[in-house]
């Protein structure tokens, strides 16, 4: 199942190797960057470029002992360097470090996430295009309401996607920055130019100002922009559960070969994914509320942020990686039901077209407040009595006077639908 697999990749990215990986790119990029500007001679950056190596077990016991993770990290990469070990990590701070690998580490995730969302655009587009003419009952408080098409319920989700994508986009755009400046943020032991040209070796740009960590509020732009593709994402999954209700039954989550539905009840084909999916939108939505939490810290920096970050950075970026994935296997295997759509349209004995013929009486010059009691009564009538709406206002003397048979005919058609889907499904694909 590909379930299992999908946030491999994922996964590997926040991992402590790649933290550390991260971590040493920093460090170079700064090392790099005295040594353009002779504070660091070039044979000291070319040894310590070839010879930095970090291993991350040492790191951990190193850790264990000293309590603090990035001097557990300098001591260890000291090993593999030797005497030339003195010139990294001059003049930063451990946020320097931590903060700018951290924006690496979203830029990273983001774009994966994004990669998801091009897939998950590919398979709205494909569903909604096949779908475009599929007439489907539309609802209004879960009531039917008037028909629209199965392709243009998939094309509204589309178009909510690809402002999710926008989203995301901006906000990756927002955080990649990083920050070089020093205990507080003043430059005390580090040059400005140094930091501006690290940066731009990690493709970041400079944080315009920052106190001892990059401000709070790029991050939580980032981690809003996931929790409105996990609602995105679990409203379509709302949607697809109440469509495959056994007495609505219009749509159906995949079904694989050997799948069982319940321990007691054979039957049951139930939607688990969409379920599971909903679930999951929770945890990415309550992180989101965490990285806002983050945002108002002690004066120039405390860590209360550090031990939040630790969790809703994988998580988030991993369970909404992990729902994209899932969506789309879903999204991609949908078992749609056109026949019984079609049979739900009518299941109200025609009720539904009530505005249409609301609509043509204006036309023909009555009131409105006239032809919507005439039809009300009628369309009442049908429903109460379960009798054929058209039958009924083709048996009404007052109806016919108004109204030909086949102007009355064509308040039942679809075609006037159809066309109108189309322009919409274009202006969201454009």
């Amino acid at each position: 199942m590909i379930d299992r697999y999908s946030t491999k990749e994922m996964q590997n990215l926040w991992s402590d190797d790649n933290k550390y990986q991260k971590w040493l790119e920093v460090e170079l990029a700064v090392c790099e960057a005295w040594a353009s500007y002779g504070h660091i001679p070039q044979a000291s950056f070319l040894r310590i470029k070839k010879r930095a190596k970090f291993k991350t077990k040492e790191i951990d016991k190193l850790e264990k002992v000293i309590k603090h993770d990035v001097i557990a990290f300098t001591t260890n990469l000291a090993k593999s360097i030797g005497k030339d070990s003195r010139f990294v990590h001059l003049g930063l701070t451990s946020s320097d470090v931590l903060d700018t690998s951290l924006s690496l580490l979203i830029v990273d995730s983001g774009n994966l996430v994004k990669k998801e969302l091009n897939e998950t655009i590919k398979v709205l587009t494909r569903l909604a295009k096949k779908h475009i003419k599929t007439p489907i009952m539309g609802r209004s408080h879960g009531i039917h309401a008037e028909v629209t098409t199965f392709g243009l319920v998939v094309a509204n989700w589309l178009d909510e996607i690809k402002r999710a994508k926008e989203r995301l986009e901006k906000s990756i755009k927002v955080c990649s920055v990083g920050k070089m400046s020093g205990a507080v943020g003043t430059y005390s032991n580090v040059l400005p130019k140094v930091e501006a040209k690290a940066c731009s070796i990690l493709k970041l740009k400079p944080a315009k100002i920052s106190s001892q960590i990059i401000n709070r509020d790029y991050h939580a732009e980032f981690f809003t922009a996931l929790a409105f593709i996990a609602s995105s994402i679990e409203r379509i999954s709302v949607q697809i559960r109440h469509m495959q209700r056994t007495e609505v039954l219009e749509v159906e989550e995949p079904f694989s070969k050997g799948q069982k539905g319940s321990s007691a009840m054979p039957h049951k084909r139930n939607p688990i994914l969409s379920e599971n999916l909903s679930g999951l939108a929770r945890i990415v939505r309550s992180n989101a509320n965490a990285s806002f939490e983050n945002i108002p810290l002690w004066h120039e920096r405390d860590i209360s942020h550090s031990s939040v970050e630790r969790v809703i950075g994988p998580d988030s970026s991993t369970l909404v990686h992990f729902m994209l994935t899932r969506a789309n296997y879903m999204l991609a295997n949908l078992n749609v039901y056109k026949k019984n759509m079609l049979s739900n349209i009518w299941k109200t004995n025609g009720v539904i077209f009530s505005q249409n013929i609301l609509v043509k009486l204006i036309e023909k010059g009555l009131s409105r407040e006239e032809s919507y009691k005439m039809v009300q009564d009628l369309a009442f009538q049908s429903w109460n009595n379960d009798k054929n709406f058209k039958d009924l206002l083709l048996g009404d003397p007052k109806i016919m006077k108004i109204l030909n048979k086949k102007e009355l005919e064509n308040c039942f058609a679809f075609n006037n639908l159809y066309k109108n889907a189309q322009i919409i499904l274009a202006r969201v694909i454009k």
